[in-house]
């Protein structure tokens, strides 16, 4: 459309110039001029007063003219792009994302006409630096004032998850895949290399299973431009409110270390179904321990498994695996999943009960037995209900 009216307003010019007698007489001097190489006759000042004056008024008209057309397009741009209800449409503004490039993305998903009036209107109205990154849903019978509102204004979609108590790393990995989250081998990276400063990660080994058990189970919100690294922070902060100093000295004075405290719980987490019975699993846990006998924890040989199973077999308790508890005394070397802080709150706070046994019954509760003939005669029991055996 600018190149048309440029086109047209040269040829008027021109016609003008010509059309008048004493112009006329200028230009074709200058036509001899581009053909003979000959000098036109020189005019006096009144002449040139009068030549002056013209191309000065026609230079404002020209600029009038320029500015009418360019501000009728500029007062369009800003319009939406559909009149009636229009159809929403989903932007990803990535991080770090400049003014020229987020206009391009709304050029390209039509949600503008014009990405240069977009630029344009963010400099006149200083929002240059102040678009947010993010996932947004727009419309496009949205003005381009209005989709500035919103991506300045920060209002953002926020994509929530929930990771349950009881995940292991690999769960919680699956469950943030699965809505597009993260990336996987990122993931797994960050978690045995990432450089994050909490003091509870000091000394432990690189590898996959470094941050098991400290990711704690929570509802989250990220956006869709949230990094691994980000998540992963989050979640860790999030366990840091939990270990309080508090939970440290209660943990040193059953002569555990944060680490082996948060293992207990993990076992715990995974053996136990109602809150109340935390404390009580603890407890057998712990009193197992001062005998120097094995956890014989079932969680534990699942962990090793890799794959969760309805009933362990004799087979599966011979696995050789130091996560064996079976097999091996002690604490296996990592938490097995994410303690919630109900067994967080078990582990350094047990029962006072001499149990040294528990069998779950049939409505996921536990019984628990001082004696090994009275957990005999319990998990006999439990095995006749549910397998019928």
């Amino acid at each position: 459309m600018m190149g048309d009216f440029l086109c047209f307003f040269i040829v008027y010019l021109c016609r003008t110039l010509y059309n008048n007698v004493e112009n006329r007489i200028y230009v074709e001097e200058v036509i001899l001029v581009a053909h003979l190489g000959q000098a036109p006759v020189k005019k006096g000042p009144q002449f040139i007063f009068r030549l002056v004056t013209k191309t000065f008024f026609l230079l404002a008209l020209f600029l009038g003219l320029t500015a009418g057309v360019g501000y009728n397009q500029y007062v369009n741009g800003l319009k939406p792009v559909a009149s009636d209800h229009g159809a929403e449409i989903k932007l990803t503004v990535p991080t770090g994302a400049t003014t020229g490039q987020i206009a391009d993305l709304l050029k390209e998903k039509g949600l503008i006409k014009n990405s240069f009036i977009f630029r344009v209107y963010a400099r006149l109205h200083r929002f240059d630096g102040k678009l947010k990154a993010g996932n947004y849903t727009l419309n496009t019978s949205m003005s381009l004032p209005q989709i500035m509102s919103k991506i300045t204004g920060g209002s953002v979609e926020y994509i929530t998850f929930t990771i349950p108590e009881g995940f292991n790393i690999r769960q919680i990995a699956d469950r943030l895949a699965a809505k597009n989250l993260i990336n996987k081998e990122v993931f797994f990276d960050l978690v045995a290399n990432g450089d994050f400063d909490y003091d509870f990660l000091n000394g432990l080994p690189n590898n996959e299973k470094r941050l098991e058990g400290y990711l704690f189970p929570d509802t989250y919100k990220v956006t869709a431009t949230t990094t691994e690294r980000e998540i992963i922070d989050m979640m860790l902060a999030r366990f840091a409110r939990e270990a309080t100093p508090e939970f440290r000295q209660k943990a040193q004075k059953l002569g555990l270390t944060l680490h082996q405290a948060v293992i207990l719980a993990s076992i715990v987490e995974r053996e136990a179904k109602v809150d109340k019975e935390r404390p009580k699993v603890a407890a057998v846990f712990l009193n197992r321990m001062k005998k120097g006998w094995k956890l014989e924890s079932c969680a534990t040989v699942q962990y090793a498994l890799g794959q969760p199973k309805a009933r362990l077999l004799n087979k599966d308790l011979q696995i050789d695996s130091p996560y064996n508890t079976y097999k091996y005394s002690g604490l296996p070397p990592t938490p097995i999943a994410s303690p919630g802080r109900a067994s967080l709150q078990a582990a350094v706070n047990p029962a006072n009960v001499d149990y040294l046994f528990f069998v779950v019954s049939q409505d996921g509760r536990h019984v628990f037995s001082r004696t090994l003939a009275e957990h005999n005669r319990a998990k006999a029991k439990y095995i006749k209900e549910t397998f019928n055996d």
